[in-house]
């Protein structure tokens, strides 16, 4: 078979960020000796289903929007993952994200398996009413999909605790009484964790911490640079800033922003509390995203989208640690260069686990009807985040690996033990 005719028979989803999720899959399972019944099942999703989304406007006219929403594996428990909106949203892109959350999940020792959703559309382009109606139609429309011992959505890109409630509401009303354990992420008053807003940029943190001590140093004075400056990265440099650390650039999806001895932090947040974009921020100089991944550095946290760093620019990628707080940032081309470099990576499935860890913490207490306090929310997620650390680092060390090497082997050990113990069914 040629290459044209190989491309033909490739499934929808065999986009580039899929091939990259199956490429980094592939080359930690050759690592394993991993069984070949076993690696043929996890290289694909277990299912999905795309939906049409139509809503009436607020001008009154319809518009049809494409929603899907993917199970990658559930050996272990429920399938968990977020929900997306953006442009780019296609089948290939959720599917690849189903599947990092799968080994997120195991690497946490979380009983949930990988899953991911959303809608290619530009939130920011909706009304409020707007956003609810393709909201509560495309609950309704993968409502047979989802349900808490099935599949429990969460926040992504492009959506917060207010598309969450919407989500549980419509869930509820289809039901006839009131399931807060549906969605996690979702406000305090019906049935959100303390905690949960920041646990994705605390979880960063941690990691990053733990770095800092393998590597001997402290984080007073450290220089930090943030791309992606919305709930995960904005956190992750709140928390920083209170660590005694230097956020000398930080950046959104319009602009960045570049201070070489340190951006204002809390008044940067206080300006973001009445304008949308960094953009205009007075302490410091405008930069771009582009200049930004290049800016000498401590700690490089990529926080926004996928694919920022590549072949083409990780030579001139200048961090001491780079924590990958978006999901797959980094390219498994652009992953030599840099570990060719020395430069320490704390790999996304790695330091973004804070968030689904916590959004089992809610899932848990929406379940029992029983919540816990915000400092044993956290000191949980440092137990949990610290232990996965430091076994990714000492496997990456005994089997001379890279800490992203380390990380799925862990995962991808430990779904296929599971698999293995469970059998195929008939």
């Amino acid at each position: 078979m040629d290459i044209e005719q190989e491309k033909r028979h490739e499934p929808e989803y065999m986009t580039p960020i899929y091939r990259m999720a199956v490429t980094q899959f592939d080359q930690a399972a050759d690592q394993l000796k991993l069984d070949p019944n076993v690696r043929k099942r996890l290289v694909v999703p277990k299912r999905a289903i795309m939906v049409s989304v139509p809503i009436r406007m607020d001008d009154s006219h319809i518009e049809v929007f494409h929603g899907y929403r993917v199970h990658h594996d559930n050996t272990l428990g429920p399938s968990k993952g977020g929900i997306r909106y953006h442009p780019d949203v296609n089948l290939g892109e959720v599917c690849a994200l189903a599947m990092w959350m799968t080994w997120k999940c195991a690497l946490m020792g979380l009983p949930f398996g990988g899953a991911k959703g959303g809608i290619s559309c530009d939130p920011n382009a909706f009304s409020r009413n707007e956003l609810q109606r393709l909201t509560r139609r495309y609950t309704a429309e993968i409502i047979q999909f989802i349900g808490p011992d099935v599949d429990v959505p969460a926040p992504d890109v492009g959506t917060n605790e207010q598309v969450m409630a919407w989500m549980m509401d419509t869930y509820s009303q289809f039901k006839g009484y009131s399931i807060p354990e549906i969605v996690t992420g979702k406000p305090i008053v019906i049935g959100g964790s303390l905690g949960r807003i920041e646990a994705t940029g605390r979880g960063v943190v941690y990691c990053i911490m733990e770095a800092f001590n393998h590597l001997g140093t402290r984080p007073e004075g450290k220089k930090i640079v943030v791309q992606g400056f919305g709930n995960v990265g904005s956190n992750v440099a709140k928390v920083l800033h209170q660590e005694g650390c230097q956020i000398i650039a930080v950046s959104d999806v319009r602009s960045g922003v570049y201070n070489s001895k340190g951006l204002d932090i809390p008044a940067l947040l206080q300006y973001l509390s009445h304008s949308r974009f960094i953009e205009g921020f007075p302490g410091g100089e405008p930069i771009t995203n582009r200049a930004l991944l290049e800016l000498p550095c401590d700690v490089l946290v990529p926080a926004a989208l996928s694919g920022q760093i590549t072949e083409e620019n990780a030579g001139r990628i200048s961090c001491t640690i780079l924590a990958e707080a978006a999901n797959g940032p980094t390219t498994p081309a652009a992953d030599l260069i840099l570990q060719d470099r020395g430069i320490f990576l704390i790999p996304d499935i790695l330091a973004n686990a804070g968030g689904v860890t916590v959004s089992y913490f809610e899932w848990v207490q929406d379940l029992q009807n029983f919540f816990w306090k915000e400092k044993e929310i956290n000191e949980k997620l440092r137990e949990i985040m610290s232990s996965a650390f430091n076994a990714v680092l000492t496997l990456a060390q005994e089997e001379k690996v890279n800490m992203r090497m380390a990380a799925l082997m862990l995962a991808i050990r430990k779904i296929a033990s599971a698999k293995l113990a469970r059998g195929v069914f008939p």
